[in-house]
C-alpha cells in the first residue's frame, strides 16, 4: 500500500475525530456563556468543575483507548472472538470504575470543592457543590459514552462518534437556558442539562452499536464459541495494560498545564488570565493533533493485527499531516493573535498579554503537534508506555524552565514550552528510528513475513523499543 493511500486513510478516520473533539470544546465555551450571567462566582464554580471532569476524563481513557486498540487489533486479523473479549474488557473496566467515581464523589462532593477552590471558596463553594451534586453521578453517562466511542473508533468508524458528540453538545446548547434561566436553577441547571445531552447521545450510541457490522460478526461468533469461564476479568486486566499508559499521558499533560498557572501567576494577574484564555484558543488547533493521534493509533492496531507492519509508512504520513497542521497554526496565531483575543472578549493589558503570547507560542505548537500526532502510532502498536514516559519526563522539564524563566515574561514560559517539547520530540524520534524499516521483498509481498495471528497473545504486542 502506497504512502498517498495511508495518507487518504488517516485523514478519513482523522477529520470526523476533530470535529467530535471540537463540539465538545465549542459546547463548553457557549455553556460558560449562559453561566456567566449568573455572576463571577457561578463562572468560577463551573469552571473549575469542569476541569475537574476533565481530568476523570483519563480516568475512563483506560477503557476507552484501550478497547480501540484491541478492537482494532482483533479487527485486522480478522478475529471475531478476540473483537468481543476486546468490548468485554472496556466494559468490566466501566463497571469498575464508575460506581467508584460516581458514588464516591457524590458522597465527597463538599470536600471536593473545598480542594478545587481553594481555601474557603466564598460564594462559589455552595455552587461547585451544587454542580458537583449532579454531575458527578452524570458521570456514568460520560464514561459509558467514551467506552462506546472506544468501541467504534476500533471497529473503523470514526463518524458515529462524532455526530454522537455533536447530537449531546447541540443538545446541551438547546437545553442549557432552559435550565438555567427558564426554570430558574442557576448552575444546578447548567448540570441538569449536561447529563441529559450525554444521556441521549449515550442511547443512541448503543443502538448503534448494535447495528455495526463488525461488532455484530463478533455477537455471533460468541453464540457457536462461548468465553469460558472467569475471562472475564483477563478481559478488562488485558484492556487496562493496553490503555494505562495512554490514561497516564493524558493526566501528566493536564496536569502539568494546571501547574504552569502557578508560575505564570508569578509574572502577574493580567498574564494569568491572558494564559487561560489563549490556553482555550489553542484548543482549535490541539483537537487537530490530537484527531490525527487518534487516526494513526486505529491505522497502525489494524495493520499490525492483519500482520502488516508498515509503522515506519504511516509515521512518515502522520508526521507530514501533523507538521502542515502545526505550521497552519503558527501562521494563523502570527497574523490574527489580537484578533482572537478580541473574540473571547479581553481587552487592555489581557488583550495585549495575550496576543503576545500567542504569537510565540508557534514553534511549541509545530512540535507539539508532531509529538502527538506520532504518539498514535506508539499507542497502536503497544509502546504506549515509553511515550507516557518520556511525557512525565518531558512535563517536570518544562515547569523547572517555565520557573527559571518566567522573568522574561509570557515569552520566557513560550519558550521553556518550547525547549521541553523539542527534547520530547527528540526522545520519540530516536524510540521511531529504531522501527525496522520494510524491506523492498516486504513491501512486494502479499504475504507478511510476521503475522499476528492473536492479538491477545504476548507475542502481539509490538513495541517501539
Amino acid at each position: 500500500m502506497g504512502a498517498a493511500e495511508h495518507r487518504r486513510r488517516l485523514v478519513s478516520l482523522a477529520y470526523p475525530v476533530y470535529f467530535e473533539l471540537l463540539a465538545g470544546v465549542t459546547a463548553g465555551i457557549i455553556n460558560m456563556v449562559w453561566v456567566a450571567r449568573l455572576g463571577g462566582s457561578a463562572v468560577a464554580a463551573v469552571a473549575v468543575a469542569t476541569n475537574v471532569e476533565n481530568v476523570l476524563l483519563g480516568v475512563i481513557l483506560v477503557a476507552g483507548s484501550g478497547t480501540t486498540v484491541l478492537v482494532a487489533r482483533a479487527r485486522g486479523a480478522g478475529d471475531p472472538a478476540a473483537v468481543r473479549s476486546a468490548v468485554r474488557g472496556g466494559w468490566a473496566l466501566w463497571a469498575l470504575v464508575t460506581p467508584a467515581v460516581a458514588i464516591g464523589g457524590y458522597l465527597c462532593r463538599e470536600p471536593l470543592a473545598h480542594l478545587v477552590l481553594g481555601g474557603s471558596g466564598g460564594d462559589s463553594l455552595p455552587l461547585a457543590t451544587g454542580y458537583f451534586a449532579i454531575a458527578l453521578p452524570g458521570v456514568a453517562a460520560l464514561f459509558a459514552t467514551n467506552v462506546v466511542d472506544g468501541i467504534l473508533k476500533g471497529a473503523g468508524d470514526t463518524r458515529t462518534p462524532m455526530k454522537l458528540a455533536i447530537l449531546a453538545n447541540g443538545l446541551i446548547l438547546g437545553l442549557d437556558p432552559l435550565f438555567i434561566l427558564g426554570f430558574d436553577l442557576g448552575v444546578r441547571g447548567a448540570a441538569i442539562a449536561t447529563v441529559l445531552g450525554r444521556t441521549v447521545a449515550l442511547v443512541c450510541g448503543l443502538a448503534a452499536l448494535r447495528r455495526n457490522g463488525v461488532l455484530r460478526q463478533a455477537a455471533r461468533a460468541a453464540q457457536t464459541a462461548p468465553h469460558r469461564a472467569g475471562s472475564l476479568s483477563a478481559d478488562a486486566r488485558r484492556t487496562a495494560a493496553t490503555g494505562l499508559p495512554m490514561s497516564a499521558d493524558f493526566v501528566t499533560r493536564m496536569a502539568g498545564a494546571l501547574a504552569l498557572v502557578a508560575t505564570v501567576a508569578r509574572i502577574g494577574v493580567s498574564e494569568v488570565a491572558a494564559y487561560g484564555i489563549a490556553t482555550k484558543a489553542m484548543y482549535v488547533a490541539t483537537m487537530a493533533f490530537y484527531a490525527v493521534r487518534q487516526a494513526a493509533a486505529i491505522r497502525t492496531a489494524h495493520l499490525l493485527g492483519a500482520g502488516r507492519d508498515e509503522r515506519w509508512v504511516i509515521g512518515r504520513q502522520v508526521l507530514l499531516l501533523a507538521g502542515s497542521l502545526g505550521f497552519t497554526a503558527l501562521l494563523v496565531l502570527l497574523a490574527a493573535g489580537p484578533w482572537i483575543m478580541r473574540a473571547f472578549g479581553s481587552e487592555g493589558e489581557v488583550a495585549e498579554a495575550g496576543a503576545l503570547y500567542l504569537r510565540c507560542l508557534g514553534p511549541y505548537l509545530v512540535l507539539l503537534a508532531c509529538f502527538i500526532a506520532l504518539g498514535g502510532v506508539f499507542e497502536g502498536s503497544g509502546g504506549s508506555a515509553a511515550l507516557a514516559r518520556v511525557t512525565a519526563c518531558g512535563v517536570a522539564l518544562q515547569l523547572a524552565l517555565a520557573y527559571g524563566l518566567s522573568g522574561w515574561g509570557l515569552p520566557g514560559i513560550c519558550l521553556a514550552m518550547a525547549l521541553a517539547m523539542a527534547l520530547q520530540c527528540a526522545a520519540v524520534a530516536r524510540m521511531y528510528g529504531r522501527t525496522a524499516q520494510p524491506t523492498a521483498t516486504d513491501r512486494d509481498s502479499r504475504q507478511p513475513k510476521t503475522a499476528v495471528a492473536n492479538p491477545h497473545s504476548p507475542s502481539s504486542d509490538h513495541r517501539l523499543a
